[in-house]
C-alpha cells in the first residue's frame, strides 16, 4: 500500500517534469534539509520528521544524526518539526500538517506514549507510512505504523539492575530518578530495572521525577538524602543528565561516589563517559542514538514495498569502570 503511493507520486511527477522540480524546491516547512537536486531520478523523497527537540545531549545527538543522514545528497527532502516545549499537541499538529502536505513518509519521535491513534489512522488512510524513532506508543498497534527503531529500553535497564544487584549482595537502600511521567521510556526503564534486580536485597526508599535535567537531578537527590539521613547507597538515574546532577548532590553531601554511594545512568553521552572515567559515576549504559542509517534503510525498503520487522533493536553497550570509559572516550561522537 505504501509503495503504491510512492509509485503513483513518482509517475505524477514525471508527467509534469521541470515544473514539479521547481515546486519541490519551494515545498516543505520548518528546518528543511533538502533542495531541488539529488535523489537519483531528480525528485527528492519528502520526509516529515515529527521530533522531540531540545531535551538533553542524547536527543540532540539522535536528531542531528537523523538530519545528517536524510540529506539532499542522499535523495531526501527532510522537514524537521520539533515539539514546542515538549508539548504533544504541537507534535500532533506537525504530524497533521505533514499528512495534509502529502509527504512520502513520516518519522515520529513521540513526546508521550498515548494519544496517537487518530493521527496514525489518518496517515494510514493517506497511504503515508509512519516509522517510530526511539519511543514506542501505547497501545502497541503495529498495524498503524511500519516499525519502531530504538535500543531496547527494557533490556538496557535490566542490565543496570543486574549490575546493581551484583554490587550490593548484602543489600542497601536505593532511589530512582525518573524522566517525566507519562513517557513510555520511563515505564520501560523501570520495568527492566526491576527485572534485573530480581530477588536482590536492595530496598527502594524513594522514586521521583527529575525531568531528564541535571539541575533537577541534583535538587531531587539533595531532598532524598536529607530525608534519609544520607542513608542511600545506590542511585538509578534513568538518564545521564539526572545522574550527573545526582553526583553533584552526593559530593556536596559529603559522600564519595564509588565508596559511600554508587550512581548508574543510561544514555552514554560523552559527559557521562567522562564522569565515569573521572570516578564521578559508577556505571553508564549506552542507549545508542546513532541509528539514522538504520532509519534510512527502513524508509527505502518501505517505499519499495519490502517488509521489515515491527521492532528493530539498536545495539548498545555498557561501561562499568573508569578504565572502560577511558578506552572509548577519545572516539565518543556525542
Amino acid at each position: 500500500m505504501f509503495a503504491m503511493k510512492h509509485i503513483r507520486t513518482a509517475l505524477g511527477l514525471a508527467a509534469v517534469g521541470a515544473l514539479a522540480l521547481g515546486l519541490s524546491a519551494c515545498a516543505g516547512g520548518g528546518d528543511t534539509a533538502g533542495g531541488s537536486e539529488g535523489g537519483g531520478d531528480g525528485e527528492l523523497i519528502k520526509v516529515g520528521f515529527v521530533a522531540v527537540g531540545p531535551e538533553g545531549g542524547w536527543r540532540q545527538a539522535n536528531e542531528q544524526n537523523v538530519k545528517d543522514t536524510f540529506t539532499e545528497e542522499a535523495g531526501y527532502d527532510l522537514s524537521y518539526a520539533p515539539a514546542a516545549n515538549l508539548d504533544q499537541k504541537s507534535q500532533i499538529d506537525n504530524f497533521t500538517s505533514f499528512v495534509d502536505e502529502g509527504v512520502d513518509v513520516i518519522l515520529l519521535s513521540a513526546t508521550e506514549a498515548t494519544g496517537w491513534e487518530d493521527s496514525l489512522k489518518r496517515a494510514q488512510e493517506a497511504e503515508i507510512p509512519v516509522i517510530l524513532l526511539d519511543r514506542g506508543i501505547e497501545p502497541e498497534d503495529t498495524s498503524l505504523y511500519v516499525t519502531r527503531i530504538a535500543p531496547d529500553n527494557v533490556e538496557v535497564a535490566k542490565e543496570v539492575g543486574a549490575w546493581a544487584a551484583a554490587q550490593f549482595p548484602d543489600g542497601g537502600n536505593y532511589v530512582t530518578l525518573e524522566g517525566p511521567a507519562g513517557v513510555g521510556v520511563v515505564n520501560e526503564r523501570n520495568e527492566g530495572f526491576e527485572q534485573g534486580l530480581g530477588d536482590s536485597k536492595l530496598t527502594k526508599v524513594d522514586a521521583q521525577t527529575a525531568n531528564w535535567s541535571t539541575e533537577e537531578g541534583k535538587s531531587v537527590l539533595e531532598t532524598m538524602l536529607k530525608a534519609n539521613d544520607n542513608d542511600i547507597q545506590f542511585v538509578f538515574a534513568q538518564n545521564d543528565e539526572m545522574g550527573l546532577g545526582a553526583a553533584q548532590a552526593a559530593e556536596e553531601a559529603g559522600l564519595v561516589v564509588g565508596t559511600d554511594i554508587k550512581i548508574a545512568t543510561i544514555d552514554g553521552t560523552k559527559n557521562a563517559i567522562q564522569a565515569l572515567a573521572d570516578g564521578k559515576l559508577s556505571y553508564v549504559h549506552e542507549y545508542n542514538p546513532l541509528f539514522g542509517e538504520t532509519a534510512l534503510d527502513v524508509v527505502e525498503k518501505t517505499l519499495d514495498g519490502e517488509k521489515v520487522d515491527s521492532y528493530i533493536i539498536v545495539p548498545s553497550e555498557a561501561f562499568d569502570s573508569a578504565e572502560a570509559a577511558k578506552a572509548v572516550l577519545a572516539d565518543r561522537k556525542y
